[in-house]
């Protein structure tokens, strides 16, 4: 079993150990364990960094995408030491391209069960935008960066007429991605979108049809295109 005074020791003695989630695990911006910005999912390795003072939390770096934040201390009990160290997935451009089907089925079973859109959701069944398009690449092996302006830094860029099933589709302010979107073709893209300017959940809205509210809403929002070449490489140790 897992215990703080385990974790305290390696933390001390600067041991590098991974731990492996047995269920899902929320992480948050703070110790207080507040503002949740992502989900660390069942079978994914987590590396501790640091315990709070009060040990009330544990602030750990997830493996596969490097995303940092911090767990509720009680939440050691879902965790089991790794039996190895994370190793990530090296693919070619063109194994992520015969990929790309299934990266998009899986968007599209998620929207087919009940959900709403969650900021930092990245389990099934709620997720955020970033969220959704990160587990449906990584249910085919592929990995991304976690938030949507680290996905645009790390696509391929590309034009609207290059554009493909299986590409994003970003958007946001001229400064900054804010929203990311998976292109399923004819002119349409699948993505997990707020209420307020959204779907309050996954839903599907087109570039070129812009009869539609929300998609003329994310239209005027419309940065850029890019294309997974390949899966990500965490640069921190785990």
């Amino acid at each position: 079993m897992v215990t703080l005074e385990a974790l305290q020791d390696d933390i001390y003695r600067g041991v590098n150990q991974s731990y492996v989630c047995d269920r899902s695990i929320e992480l948050y911006k703070t110790p207080a364990c507040q503002g949740l910005v992502t989900q660390a999912d069942i079978g994914h390795s987590l590396h501790v960094l640091e315990i709070a003072k009060n040990q009330s939390a544990i602030r750990v770096r997830i493996c596969k995408d490097d995303y940092l934040g911090w767990i509720a201390a009680e939440r050691i009990h879902d965790l089991t030491l790794a039996d190895s160290a994370y190793q990530a997935p090296t693919l070619s451009a063109a194994e992520i391209q015969s990929r790309l089907p299934q990266v998009i089925a899986f968007a599209q079973a998620a929207m087919a069960v009940p959900n709403t859109y969650l900021w930092g959701g990245t389990t099934a069944p709620n997720y955020d935008c970033s969220g959704l398009v990160q587990s449906a690449f990584m249910s085919a092996g592929i990995q991304l960066p976690r938030d949507s302006y680290q996905q645009e830094d790390f696509t391929q860029r590309i034009t609207r007429a290059e554009l493909q099933p299986g590409d994003l589709i970003f958007f946001g302010t001229p400064e900054r991605t804010t929203h990311v979107a998976l292109y399923i073709g004819k002119g349409n893209y699948i993505h997990s979108s707020g209420q307020d300017t959204g779907r309050n959940g996954i839903g599907i809205d087109s570039i070129d049809d812009l009869s539609e509210p929300v998609s003329a809403s994310y239209h005027a929002l419309l940065r850029c295109f890019g294309r997974v070449v390949e899966s990500y490489q965490p640069t921190g140790r785990c």
